[in-house]
């Protein structure tokens, strides 16, 4: 074998054996919590910006040196020392992105980096990494678009997989991301989903089946990601020959293991000093001796066919041991927020206002509301400037107030319902229809490509005909001279 040799973008077959050769599909997420300043009931009317700036600026310039930037060079130095056989894909929230811009541009040059190996994918998901999936469809679609918009700007490729908030999925949510045209999506591996069924498997949607899922792995990637420095896990040190063993004793039939989790678990939940990324840069090696390669999203939806519908009628995520939405939504003070927040949902959309907007995408993030939560979570959480749920729950509707009222001074609550309906209907409208002339834009675009390759070709056929032509002329003349010479 070569040094140099580079897997197929397939689940490779061993022909010598004819075994079916395992592979791991390595997901990282980054976003970043926008942190919200601390708004009393009397700033509502008065003070229309909410965000804790320098909390912002701290927060995101110490994951990026604890965690981003030395997890990024060493997957990047991963895929250089193992010749490409290595892959790896990210997903990143439009609002992550803005921070990042802002107070960490370093980590997006050093994504690009890594883009530009060919070895890594990047996902879609919500821009605002929120919960507009379980609210509102319209909103939810916007989010994505949003999303894989700056996705495209930045690595030039429109996403083909997506993952939702926190693993977020249910059949309702995998027909509406199968009629956005993605090929696959990533959700949990939970065990009151799967049940006897195992998650190192394709499936598909229970009501779209032409969408593709794939399902976290939860104890290999929790392995690394919450136990890895516990000393006092029994599994500790974790060492990657261990580690790939345990992958290549599954059984032999089970050919995709799916390990995701969040990228700041590589310097913050698991500190460096644990030499997790030592760990991890080991992995390639010894999953080459044990012929396990490494594979995208994409390659697994693509080559990979599903084994059968996976039925998920109730909502699942990867937060906490129901795996549910209860972290976010399972309290009344949770629930009103929510309900308050996408009440103005399509007035928003209506609005199209640049600052409303982008306030609208960091009031939707998550993380508001897992701050209200009363839960015990086997996951520490910090709820920041709050003290507690309540806290949190009155700083955010203080905040919602004024946004409302921004939102209703733009289009007034009073105008009813079928006009609301009637201006909908006609920004879906130009929206199908801008969609449609962008896609006949880039059909004539791509014919027009064609016919100009065409004309090239043609022209370069007949200069190298009259060359010929050129060429052979002054011998015919010469031998006419020659037979006048003759003659005389």
């Amino acid at each position: 074998m070569s040094a140099h040799w580079e897997p197929d973008n397939e689940i490779t077959i061993n022909r010598n054996t004819e075994t079916i050769m395992k592979t791991i599909c390595l997901y990282f997420e980054i976003h970043q919590i926008i942190h919200l300043k601390r708004y009393r009931f009397f700033d509502i009317g008065t003070d229309h910006y909410y965000y804790d700036d320098y909390e912002n600026e701290r927060s995101i310039s110490d994951i990026a040196e604890r965690s981003y930037m030395p997890a990024l060079n060493t997957l990047l130095q991963m895929i250089k020392e193992n010749d490409r056989y290595f892959k790896v894909a990210f997903s990143l929230s439009g609002v992550g992105i803005e921070q990042l811009e802002m107070h960490a541009p370093q980590v997006l040059d050093k994504l690009q980096e890594l883009n530009d190996t060919g070895c890594v994918e990047f996902l879609a998901e919500p821009y605002s990494h929120g919960l507009s999936s379980l609210a509102n469809e319209e909103t939810f679609v916007a989010d994505v678009k949003k999303q894989c918009g700056k996705i495209e700007e930045y690595f030039g490729k429109k996403p083909t997989v997506l993952r939702n908030s926190s693993l977020i999925y249910s059949d309702d949510i995998g027909g509406q991301v199968a009629a956005m045209g993605f090929t696959g999506m990533l959700t949990e591996g939970a065990k009151h989903v799967l049940g006897w069924k195992s998650s190192h498997y394709v499936y598909n949607c229970n009501i779209a089946p032409s969408l593709k899922l794939l399902l976290r792995d939860v104890e290999l990637s929790d392995d690394i990601s919450l136990r890895f420095s516990n000393t006092d896990w029994p599994g500790y040190p974790l060492f990657a020959d261990t580690y790939v063993n345990r992958i290549a004793s599954l059984p032999q039939e089970e050919q995709v293991i799916n390990i995701f989790m969040e990228l700041s678990a590589l310097g913050i939940a698991q500190p460096l000093s644990s030499n997790i990324l030592e760990f991890l840069r080991a992995i390639p090696g010894c999953a080459r001796e044990k012929g396990i390669t490494f594979s995208t999203p994409t390659e697994i939806c693509k080559m990979t066919k599903s084994v059968g519908n996976l039925d998920v009628p109730d909502t699942l995520s990867w937060v906490d041991e129901e795996r549910d939405v209860s972290c976010w939504l399972g309290n009344s003070m949770q629930r009103e927020a929510f309900n308050k927040l996408y009440s103005i949902a399509d007035r928003v959309r209506i609005a199209r206002d640049p600052r409303v907007n982008q306030d609208w995408d960091y009031l939707q993030a998550s993380n508001n509301f897992r701050f209200m939560t009363t839960k015990p979570s086997n996951v520490g959480l910090d709820r920041g400037i709050y003290s507690d749920p309540f806290d949190a729950f009155t700083n955010y509707m203080n905040i919602l107030g004024d946004f409302i009222n921004r939102v209703n001074s733009l289009y007034p609550e009073e105008i009813d319902n079928e006009e609301l309906n009637s201006l909908l209907t006609t920004i879906k409208n130009q929206g199908d229809e801008i969609e449609m002339k962008d896609k006949e834009i880039s059909r004539l675009k791509t014919k027009l490509a064609k016919m100009e390759a065409a004309e090239i070709k043609v022209k370069s056929e007949k200069k190298a005909t009259v060359r010929k032509a050129a060429a052979k002329k002054p011998a015919v003349k010469k031998e006419a001279i020659k037979e006048e010479d003759t003659t005389k």
